[in-house]
């Protein structure tokens, strides 16, 4: 069944143009993700298929069918924060809900007749248990006090907040804009394996690659104002992109020698004075734009020098911080050593965000002492960003920094340039701040970062607005960055592919230093936690299975030294046969009986090592 279909939808601001004439068709049960570089439109193509904005082109149409119920979540929705968690929740328009609450509302004020009423509209909706759904729901979101007002939340609480409402109002197709931003790693898990209901339609933009391959069955990539659609996770998109981008540049290859060619022709002739002269100009303008058609446009090059690594890098002595009753670090010691690259990992709330900034002493702790090598710089990205004034434009954002910037081998770079390489086109640079899209200045504010020439990054959370495009060359770039990383993220891609080596904040001060991946340690914890939710009865079968097996494997391993040395006898009696052709005719009839008695052993050894085998 189809619930959504576009056709010869445009949209435009000013002279950008972000997608032209693009259709597109969704139907029942697909799990579809939009991907683009930051500021091609991904958002605004989402709130025109959510009827937020209007969709421009003469023949622009857009088909919802009837009856079907579509919930938008916003990378920012709007939230009333005088209301408390289960105000906000009672007003969801969800029909059952507003029955119950109505009900609750009529009791409340002694009014039967219209508590009767509601109660025989929540009968016919069967909606008894929305009350159990909504606490059940709120206590996976770990939102259990629907008491506490929103003001009083933090960012991770509202979007968790935002995500269980859109869930509550059981919409039939949902659109989410960036579901993960902002959420820990258990949290990502949880919404995770929920997307994955086979009765929810799903249109998300996301950049969490773990969640793309996991959840969505198709790919759309917007690219130059176009939709491409790859059907498959994100693996399989991975696969054919490449593909289609080999077989993108063979055409791109023809395209040139037939430019060249058409190029000799063009100055060889007059201005075109016959119309089939004017159709060839026509013609090589074409081939001209196919030519010059730069299939790498998304690709940001960095090879920024990093600054010199002394001896001595950060130390951390016997560390403690608590606001209050709560505890962030508790004699926490450790030595930083060269090219070391950390992930930090905790639910929200734990600390992660405080720990960084006692690392770079912009707040003191409690007890011990942080020790900073002489020769260290740091190049610290704040989830908060900077304050960019937003009447500059780009250009003069980085050249407040640098006009030119250092590279290796005494090389340098022109702020122009530098800004072409992160994504930043020329005509882009003279535009105002103002006018970025958040991914773009996220994108902007990385770049004055890396750009200082640090030699030990600290990034905290780095992947939220950033595009699959930049996150790939943010990678590349890391991966052969010369100095030490710290890095706080629940992008579990991005830390499988940067760090080997994480500091896991447990609460109450507590880190485990944990050498290997993020997935390795989930999948250890994992295991941990089923062994505890393990009943004293199921763990007394599982060791009893465990003895079991453990005693056919020993008795599988006698079996085998038995038959190898019946069959070393074996091969003795036939080589004496062989060797002694005058052998005495009682020996004959004594080594001929052992060596029938050794094959019958042979034969019930055999048979006993394929059951117990098997």
């Amino acid at each position: 069944m189809q619930y959504l279909k576009l056709e010869n939808i445009s949209k435009s601001y000013g002279e950008k143009t972000l997608f032209d004439q693009v259709s597109l068709s969704i139907s029942r049960g697909e799990k579809i993700a939009l991907i683009a570089r930051n500021g091609a439109g991904k958002s605004t193509l989402l709130r025109v298929i959510a009827g937020e904005e209007s969709p421009e082109g003469e023949n622009a149409k857009v088909y919802l069918t009837k009856d079907v119920r579509i919930t938008f979540l916003k990378q920012n929705p709007y939230m009333d924060l005088k209301q408390s968690i289960l105000e906000k929740v009672m007003s969801i328009d969800n029909p059952s809900i507003q029955a119950f609450s109505n009900y609750q509302d009529a009791q409340a004020e002694g009014n039967t007749e219209n508590a009767e009423t509601y109660s025989r509209k929540l009968d016919q909706l069967h909606g008894w248990g929305i009350e159990a759904k909504i606490h059940g729901l709120l206590a996976q979101v770990n939102l259990q006090d629907t008491s506490q007002i929103l003001s009083s939340l933090s960012g991770g609480q509202l979007k968790r907040l935002s995500l269980a409402c859109v869930l509550l109002e059981e919409p039939d197709f949902l659109i989410m804009d960036e579901p993960t931003n902002h959420l820990d790693i258990e949290m990502i898990e949880w919404l995770e394996e929920y997307m994955q209901n086979p009765k929810l339609t799903l249109l998300m933009v996301t950049h969490d690659r773990y969640f793309l391959d996991r959840v969505c069955d198709q790919i759309i990539e917007l690219e130059r104002g176009k939709l491409q659609v790859y059907r498959g996770n994100y693996s399989s998109y991975i696969e054919k992109k490449a593909e289609r981008s080999a077989n993108e540049q063979v055409n791109l290859e023809k395209s040139k020698k037939l430019f060249k060619k058409e190029l000799d022709w063009i100055r060889r002739q007059p201005q075109a004075r016959t119309t089939k002269a004017k159709s060839r100009v026509d013609d090589f303008e074409r081939i001209k734009d196919e030519a010059h058609k730069n299939l790498n446009a998304d690709d940001a090059i960095i090879e920024m020098k990093s600054s010199r690594l002394g001896s001595k890098i950060l130390e951390a002595h016997a560390v403690s911080k608590s606001f209050g009753d709560k505890q962030i670090l508790d004699a926490f010691s450790y030595k930083f050593r060269k090219g070391e690259r950390l992930g930090i990992v905790g639910p929200n709330g734990a600390g992660k965000s405080t720990f960084l900034n006692i690392i770079t002493k912009e707040l003191r702790p409690d007890g011990g002492k942080i020790i900073v090598g002489d020769t260290i710089k740091f190049g610290y990205y704040t989830q908060d960003g900077i304050t960019i004034k937003e009447d500059k434009r780009v250009i003069d954002v980085i050249r407040d920094i640098a006009e030119y910037i250092p590279l290796d081998k005494g090389r340098k770079l022109t702020a122009e340039r530098m800004l072409e390489n992160f994504l930043f086109p020329r005509p882009q640079q003279q535009v105002y701040v103002s006018q970025l899209s958040g991914g773009e200045k996220r994108r902007l504010y990385l770049l004055t970062v890396l750009m200082d020439n640090p030699n030990f990054l600290i990034l905290d959370e780095p992947t939220n607005d950033l595009d699959i495009m930049t996150l790939n060359v943010l990678e590349d770039y890391l991966l052969h960055f010369a100095g030490c990383v710290l890095i706080v993220t629940h992008d579990r891609f991005f830390l499988d592919k940067m760090v080997d080596h994480l500091f896991i904040l447990q609460g109450n001060g507590k880190i485990k230093d944990y050498n290997g991946k993020y997935s390795e340690f989930r999948k250890e914890q994992k295991k941990t936690e089923k062994l505890a939710q393990t009943s004293p009865k199921e763990k007394s079968e599982k060791n009893l299975g465990h003895q079991e097996r453990k005693r056919l494997k020993n008795q599988i391993r006698k079996l085998e030294r038995d038959m190898e040395a019946l069959e070393k006898r074996k091969k003795e009696i036939q080589t004496l046969f062989t060797d002694q052709p005058d052998m005495e005719l009682d020996k004959m009839m004594t080594l001929s009986k052992e060596l029938k008695e050794i094959e019958e052993k042979l034969s019930v050894c055999e048979d006993e090592w394929l059951e117990l085998s098997e």
